[in-house]
Parts: structure tokens; C-alpha cells; sequence
């Protein structure tokens, strides 16, 4: 059998080019495609919350930006590969300086910096800020159970490990919660509202939330808390606001009305003292 013959010498093998070439622009593919990474989300979810929107449509910007900026580092260095590879064994001309090069180069990073944390600076300021509410909820840590007490009325929940305790509020209000705990560190997670809160104790952490659709909402602490912390769940159940005030009015009889006072006077000693103790109010929810 004849063997093939071999390309002149010094001449270029395109075919092992074009290999060369294939192989380049496969692997920033591979890397996308096993990140796992999702268009338009990028990984995230834009959650309930309007908060939770505007931080997934700020990651979504910040994630074009940053496909933009690596697309076009890439393409450059390719460039630069490519038009200045070694053709031969004379010197190249050699240029010391760039000045309008180095101006965009240095110039350009810099307002991008400035446009992300302007951008980031607009959410965090509507993230932490806290517009007047009359739906106020004083939200609990303890270990391992949380409690939802409704400052104004006689509402009261109460649950601990497998009773996963309800905090019912009303969709497209907002939210006032104060979160505390009574014993040690706790986190205040529900993954349809991609947020989280500390518990902490002797701090009252202070946040806002508005829940844009109905629905039940699971919720966890985030926080290594001791024996039982992974059976520490609430929910948050959001429903029409007619639905929530006839909730409110289920809690004025007697028996609630003395345990939501009991519970009021109970967690204050318990934060003032920093000692937990046990109470004997169980309701949990519907």
C-alpha cells in the first residue's frame, strides 16, 4: 500500500490548524455546558418577592455583562494568537507604547466598575429599606421551633420540629418582620423568596418582605443550631387580603387572646434574659 505523501516542507497543515482551532472554541462550550449554567436565569430564580426580582434581574445584567467581557477578552486574545504567531525567524516590529489603547483599556474597566456598583447600590437600598406597613410580624428563633406573634392582634403561632409552624400573610403588602432568637444563632431562609436572615440573639434583625402571588412557601433555618436543626421548618402561606383578616379574626376568643398576651410577656423575658424557656401554647396553623 503507497504510503500518503507528505506536505513540502515549511508548508502549513491546514487540517491540523483547523483541529487546533475546533479544539480552542470546544472547550469554553464544554465548560458552559457542564456548568450547568441556564439562559435567561443564569443559575438563579427570580423567586415571589419584589425584592427577590429586582436581585435576579441585577444577576441576570451582571451575568451578560460578564458573558459580554469574557467573550471579548477571548476573541481578542485569539486575535492577538493568530495575526502575531511566529511566520518566520525575523524580528517583528516593535512598538514601545499604545496610547489610545491603553486609555480604553484603563478607562473602560473603570466605568464598569462605577455602572455595577451603582446598579447594586440601587437594589441593596431597596432591599433593606423598610416602608410603613400596619402588618407587623414578630418572628421568633428558638431551638428548634419558631414562633409568629402578630403585634396589635391576638394572632399567635407557635410550632417546633415536625409541626412546621404557618406565618400567614397577606400578597402584594408589605411585611414589616422583626426576627430575634431566644437561645442561639438561627437563619430565617424561604427559597421562593431568595432570601435569608440571621437570628440572632440579642439583635433584632428588621426586613421588609412583599409577596407577589398566592401560595404556600416552604422555609428553613440555615444555621447549624443543635440536635434537631434539620427538622426545623416553617412555611409562609401568602392569601388574599380579605383571607387574611378573616385569619386575624379566628384569634379573638379567650384561650387566644390569653396566650397571645402570655406569649408577648414570655419572649420579652426571654430577650431581656437571654434564657429560653418552655411554653405551653402549641397552635401551629391551620
Amino acid at each position: 500500500m503507497p504510503t500518503p505523501a507528505l506536505p513540502p516542507q515549511g508548508a502549513p497543515d491546514r487540517s491540523r490548524r483547523w483541529r487546533r482551532v475546533r479544539r480552542a472554541a470546544a472547550l469554553p462550550l464544554a465548560a458552559l455546558v457542564l456548568s450547568g449554567c441556564t439562559v435567561p436565569g443564569f443559575g438563579a430564580s427570580p423567586g415571589v418577592t419584589d425584592s427577590s426580582k429586582s436581585v435576579f434581574h441585577l444577576w441576570q445584567w451582571f451575568s451578560i455583562g460578564a458573558v459580554i467581557i469574557g467573550g471579548l477578552t477571548v476573541l481578542l486574545m485569539l486575535w492577538a494568537v493568530l495575526k502575531y504567531r511566529r511566520k518566520g525567524e525575523s524580528i517583528p516590529e516593535q512598538h514601545q507604547y499604545h496610547l489610545p489603547l491603553e486609555v480604553i483599556y484603563t478607562v473602560v474597566p473603570i466605568l464598569i466598575v462605577f455602572g455595577l456598583f451603582a446598579a447594586t447600590l440601587v437594589v441593596e437600598n431597596k432591599e433593606t429599606s423598610n416602608p410603613k406597613t400596619n402588618v407587623i410580624v414578630n418572628v421568633n428563633a428558638f431551638q428548634w421551633g419558631w414562633q409568629f406573634l402578630y403585634p396589635g392582634t391576638n394572632a399567635l403561632v407557635y410550632g417546633q420540629t415536625t409541626q412546621s409552624p404557618i406565618m400567614e400573610i397577606p400578597v402584594n403588602t408589605n411585611v414589616h418582620i422583626n426576627l430575634t432568637s431566644t437561645d442561639v444563632i438561627h437563619g430565617f431562609y424561604v427559597h421562593a423568596f431568595n432570601f435569608s436572615r440571621y437570628a440572632l440573639p440579642g439583635v433584632e434583625n428588621q426586613f421588609t418582605i412583599r409577596a407577589q402571588s398566592t401560595n404556600t412557601f416552604f422555609g428553613q433555618c440555615t444555621q447549624l443550631c443543635g440536635l434537631y436543626h434539620s427538622l426545623m421548618f416553617f412555611r409562609v402561606k401568602v392569601v388574599t387580603s380579605s383571607e387574611y383578616a378573616q385569619w386575624l379574626a379566628t384569634f379573638n376568643n379567650p384561650s387566644d387572646i390569653a396566650a397571645a398576651d402570655a406569649a408577648l410577656k414570655t419572649t420579652a423575658a426571654e430577650l431581656a434574659s437571654g434564657v429560653a424557656s418552655k411554653n405551653s401554647y402549641t397552635k401551629f396553623g391551620r
